[in-house]
């Protein structure tokens, strides 16, 4: 399988990496306008092409797969130009600059047939996976409510990320939609009903936002609390922390474990870890997306819980703008 990649960033290279450990995989391309630091990419993984845009590299042919990881305006264009083409695409988080294109982005893969998967890193994430099985089992029994978390402490983005123009959003797109996602993914991936959001830029002068809180209900009754934030003083969990409360037990992942009435489960994770969002991570996903193109099955997270997610993002921005909550999918 020949794959190419999009972008030459911190998040490329990680995907390159990921590729370059799975078998029967060749890294053919990469697109990106000429740098030294495309070029030591492409050095550094033996990449023999590059093309200053993704039309370019379909005129040229004969790549299987495109990983975009460009800045998010970059997304519903570079993606649907590859899924018309035929070519399997998986694009970085977040998915669009807003629903609209997300929906184009998946109207695309469902015309072509081309697979799309949207790179929600954290549903393959051993400690996450765990309790989803738990909740599957019925250990938590109903979930009334979650807490989650997406926030950058003492710390946060530079560049493009703090543009509106090219990010679409701040820390609610950048950071909240991990929490969204794998908040979504512990409980069945319900659809979303309403949301309302407090959003404001406080620790930064850029024309993004800085910090987020979410309320968000779901369809099956679970209301959830997300926050999102750069700069933040302090995060009372690391990326995609979640706490789920249930008629049951309680769960929670980062530190993950489950409490009964006094009694604690500790499936024996190590905490903190030494990476919070480890390589092997992304390997992962990257032989989950190639596994899904191999045998043409449609991926989870795939155009649908991408395109959800952005329906939640843009709620949720909405509801900030107009200080009251918002029915998703309203305009």
């Amino acid at each position: 399988m020949k794959i190419a990649f999009a972008g030459a960033g911190y998040i490329t290279n990680i995907h390159a990496q990921a590729a370059s450990v799975q078998q029967g995989v060749e890294l053919v391309a990469l697109v990106n306008r000429s740098s030294s630091r495309s070029n030591a990419l492409a050095q550094k993984y033996g990449i023999k092409q590059q093309f200053e845009t993704v039309d370019q590299l379909l005129a040229a042919g004969g790549v299987d797969a495109l990983v975009v990881g460009t800045p998010n305006y970059l997304h519903a264009a570079q993606t649907i130009a590859a899924l018309n083409d035929g070519v399997h695409v998986m694009v970085e988080k977040p998915m669009a600059m807003n629903s609209p294109e997300a929906h184009q982005m998946m109207e695309a893969s469902e015309k072509s047939g081309a697979i799309l998967m949207v790179a929600h890193c954290f549903r393959f994430d051993p400690e996450v996976i765990w309790l989803r099985q738990q909740i599957k089992l019925g250990r938590l029994g109903k979930i009334i409510r979650t807490k989650g978390y997406g926030v950058h402490q003492l710390w946060g983005p530079s560049g493009w990320f703090t543009e509106g123009r090219y990010a679409g959003g701040g820390a609610v797109a950048d950071m909240g939609v991990h929490a969204l996602d794998t908040v979504r993914f512990l409980l069945g991936d319900p659809q979303p009903v309403s949301v309302y959001a407090r959003i404001g830029t406080y620790y930064t002068k850029s024309d993004v936002d800085d910090t987020g809180i979410l309320i968000v209900n779901w369809d099956n009754g679970t209301v959830s609390y997300i926050e999102a934030g750069w700069w933040q003083p302090h995060s009372d969990g690391p990326n995609a922390a979640t706490q789920l409360y249930g008629d049951k037990a309680f769960g929670q992942i980062f530190p993950t474990y489950i409490e009964d009435h006094e009694i604690k489960e500790d499936p024996g994770f190590t905490y903190p870890r030494v990476q919070h969002m480890p390589q092997s991570l992304y390997n992962d996903q990257m032989g989950y997306f190639i596994n899904c193109i191999r045998n043409k099955i449609t991926p989870s997270p795939g155009a649908i819980e991408g395109w959800t997610n952005m329906k939640v993002i843009d709620a949720a921005y909405r509801s900030a703008k107009i200080g009251g909550a918002v029915r998703v999918g309203e305009k």
